[in-house]
Order: structure tokens, then sequence, then C-alpha cells
């Protein structure tokens, strides 16, 4: 009767380690942070290189004199006054060259524009 027993457990441990091997490849790339500091008028962006399929969270700090927003991929935060803080939560399902501006009249012109690469 051991014998039955042994050839049942072993009949079914291998077809779940090949599901769970399946299934491992499919997991996303783990949440990125990326620092974006604020000023007139400019962005310092780092990294400036995220994975695709992963969330990103641009942290985002004001450190200028006057209120900005960070607008990519057609999302953007609230505007935040001079000396605050915001977040924006963006994943980006194809690689690529993504441009990022503050939407606020005449900033992008002045500076407050650059492009983070998705691959």
């Amino acid at each position: 009767m051991s014998r039955i027993v042994l050839g049942i457990v072993v009949g079914v441990a291998a077809p779940l380690v090949v599901t769970v091997g399946a299934l491992g490849g499919t997991t996303a790339p783990a949440p990125q942070r990326v620092a974006v500091g604020m000023t007139e008028f400019k962005f310092t962006v780092s990294p400036k290189t995220v994975r695709k399929g992963a969330v990103i969270t641009f942290a985002v700090t004001n450190k200028g004199g006057i209120g900005h927003n960070f607008k990519i991929a057609a999302k953007k935060t609230p505007l935040i006054a001079a000396g605050k803080r915001g977040t924006l939560k963006v994943t980006f399902a194809k690689a690529g060259r993504y441009a990022y501006l503050c939407t606020l009249p005449s900033h992008a012109a002045a500076g407050m524009k650059g492009v983070l690469i998705v691959k």
C-alpha cells in the first residue's frame, strides 16, 4: 500500500512544479520610485530610465518659489505649491520615450520639460 501512496504523491508533485515555474515568468517587475524636483524653470528627474510594466511612483517635490505640476503619459499631478510634495503613479505598458512637462502656461517653453526612457 505504501507504494501506491508514494506513486500518487510523486505524480501530483511533478505537475505542480511545472505550473509554478510557468507562472513565475508572468510576474510584473518590482515597483520603482522616481524622484522629481521642480524649480523655475526645470525638472530634475532620477533615475531617467525605468522598466516597462512596473508601477512607477513619481515622488514630486516643488523646490521652487511658485506652483508647478508634472505631466507624463496623459496623467498629471494637481498644482503643487512652492515647498510642497505630491505623487503620481504610472505604469508604462510599452517601451519607448515618454515626454514630461509642466502644463502651466509658458513653463514648458521656459525649460520645464524632458524625456523619460522606458525599457
